[in-house]
């Protein structure tokens, strides 16, 4: 699930971990797996030189535990800045105004801005800030 804002509404919606991916379980030595070159909508298969890149299955199987009931993978949370970091505000009165990141608190972010020579708080949705 991913949080996105629209038409100044913030909604959550289903959105894929690897877009555009697709993983396949085929024994390379006995299938014939060139074949899914010519599958429609399939632009190549990751490689690394010639030969074939296998997900590790530790990876998969990783994936598979964090679904839950609906067959979504569950992220963990990890702050996209870290305290001290310069951000830069893109939505709202304060758009394009640089400041610094302080802290989260779930979907809301604490930055300190520098207005008119004073440092200033401002507690704003965290889909509003982008680093720099």
């Amino acid at each position: 699930m991913k949080r996105r804002r629209h038409a100044r509404r913030i909604e959550t919606v289903a959105a894929p971990v690897f877009p555009r991916y697709l993983f396949v379980s085929i024994d390379v030595t006995t299938q014939r797996w060139r074949a899914i070159q010519s599958t429609v909508g399939v632009v190549g298969l990751v490689r690394n030189d010639e030969a074939l890149s296998p997900v590790p299955p530790q990876v998969i199987a990783a994936l598979k535990q964090r679904e839950d009931g609906q067959g979504f993978i569950q992220l963990s949370d990890k702050p996209r800045f870290a305290p001290g970091d310069q951000v830069r505000v893109v939505d709202g009165v304060f758009s394009d105004c640089l400041g610094m990141f302080e802290g989260s608190d779930q979907d809301r972010v604490s930055i300190l801005l520098d207005l008119l020579g004073r440092k200033v708080r401002l507690v704003i949705d965290d889909l509003s800030v982008v680093s720099v």
